[in-house]
Order: C-alpha cells, then structure tokens, then sequence
C-alpha cells in the first residue's frame, strides 16, 4: 500500500467517525433540555428518507455485480468510488435520523415538554413525496427498456445503473434542502439555543474528509470521473460545508450572545402560518 492509499483509508475512516459521532449531540441536547424547541422536525425527516436513499445506492454500487459492470461500461473501465464505510455511514446515519425523528413526533415516549412544530411542514411532505413518485417514474421507464440488463448499452440506454442514480440524487436533492429550515429559524430567533454546534463543527470535519477522500481515489486512478459518476457522494461534502459555515457564523459571530426567547419555542412558520399549512 502505497502512501495516498493509505491517506484515503485513513481519511476514510476519519470522515466516517466525524459524520457518524455528528448525529449524536443534537439528540442528546435535546434529551437533556427536555425538549425539542429551537429546533425543526423537517429537518431529521429529511435525513430519514435521503439516508435511507443514500444506504440503498451504496449497496447497489458495492454489492451488485451488474450495476457495478454497467458503471464500469459507462465510464470507460472504472469501479465506483463507494467505500464500505460509505454503506457503514449511511445504515448508521439512517439509524440515528430515526430516533431523532421520534424525539419529535413522540415527545411523551421521551419525557419532553409538549413543542410546537413538532408535525412536518406540506412542503417538506411535498419534497419526500415528489422525491418517491420521481424515482418509481425512473423505474418505471427502466423497466419498460429492452436493454435494462445489459452492459453492453449501459453507455446510451436505460439500464439500472440509472434507476440507482435516480435513488442516489435523492439524497443530494434533501441534502440541499433539509439545512434551509433550521437556518431561517435561527435568523428569525436570533439565536442558535437548543441547535448542537459540536454536531455542525464535526459535520464540517467530515465534510472536507468525504471530499479529500474522493479526490485522492480519483486522483489514484488517474480520471476524475470517480468524481462526476458519482457526483451524491461529491456534492454531499461541497452543500453540507456551506450549511456548517453559515450555522458556525450564526453561533459564533451572529448570535453568540443571545438567549433563549419565547420565540424559539415556537414553529418555523409561526402560529398563525402553521395553522393554515396544518
């Protein structure tokens, strides 16, 4: 093993520890504080389904030999850039997106305080349900292509291999979406109370890890297109890194001296909105 083999197994493994440990201060922020307020449930919704996109195409990527031959056909010879610790990730994520998730739509099961906000907006129902009918409409005209299975015209035709992205962009689309939430409830708070900075600053970790990682596997493999077949895993690092920014900045230098309003326990949308979109 080379020395760059070796600096992507062990970016590897750091991103993998940075993201994984990530999903667990904000639960237990919320477990010791008793409640969920200062917070959105759009936000660990969001996280449920893309993770469990996200863990479904990594399987197919690592484990399926015709997805993998296909991909190799549609990019001149070349495996996909999806690591183990990459299906690790994504079922441990998916996991602790659960529970979070729970924390709000079964506050009582917790012992939390009755909080506002606690249902998922129409819109980010909206979201998981055109990401659904999206990707059962590419199955759809997957199924109805003769050469589905082959690898042969993996280059030109439907095949699976474009089913599995379908899946994968699942992910990249809630990824670019879920922060917008919190971020405005901050702003509309001023404050960043009841939101866990730990988790952001160890998303951030992962977040230039994840990338330094790929480039390094394409770099290796002399063709960047480790990076644009397989562009979920790339842009995941690249959107999550400016959400982590602007929460920092909002924690750090925005709103560093603020206290907990009145405010920050109610919805994203207000009282009177959420009445109307409920």
């Amino acid at each position: 093993m080379g020395f760059l083999e070796f600096l992507s197994a062990l970016f590897g493994i750091m991103y993998f520890t940075a993201w994984s440990v990530s999903f667990y201060p904000q639960p237990l922020l919320s477990y010791r504080r008793k409640t969920t307020s200062g917070t959105t449930v759009d936000f660990p919704l969001l996280n449920c389904l893309g993770f469990a996109a996200y863990l479904a195409s990594n399987l197919a990527f690592y484990y399926s030999p015709l997805i993998r031959a296909q991909y190799a056909a549609r990019y001149k010879g070349l495996t996909p850039t999806v690591a183990f610790n990459d299906i690790t990730f994504a079922a441990h994520a998916l996991v602790l997106s659960v529970v979070m998730t729970s924390q709000y739509l079964y506050p009582r099961a917790w012992g939390f305080l009755p909080s506002k906000g606690n249902r998922p907006s129409r819109f980010v129902l909206g979201i998981c349900s055109g990401c659904i009918l999206g990707v059962a409409a590419v199955i759809f005209i997957v199924l109805g292509s003769p050469e589905r299975d082959s690898t042969q015209e993996a280059v030109s035709s439907w095949v699976w291999l474009d089913a599995i992205y379908a899946i994968s962009y699942v992910k990249l689309i809630v990824t670019v979406i879920k922060y917008t939430p919190q971020a405005i409830f901050n702003y509309r708070n001023r404050s960043t109370r009841g939101w866990s900075i730990i988790g952001i600053l160890l998303d951030l970790s992962g977040g230039i890890l994840s990338i330094a990682q790929q480039s390094i596997d394409s770099y290796l493999q002399r063709d960047w297109s480790g990076i644009t077949g397989n562009p979920v895993k790339f842009a995941l690092g690249n959107v999550s890194i400016i959400y982590d920014l602007i929460f920092i900045t909002q924690h750090y230098v925005l709103y560093r001296d603020a206290e907990e309003k009145p405010g920050e326990r109610d919805s994203l949308l207000g009282t009177d909105e959420e009445s109307r979109i409920n």
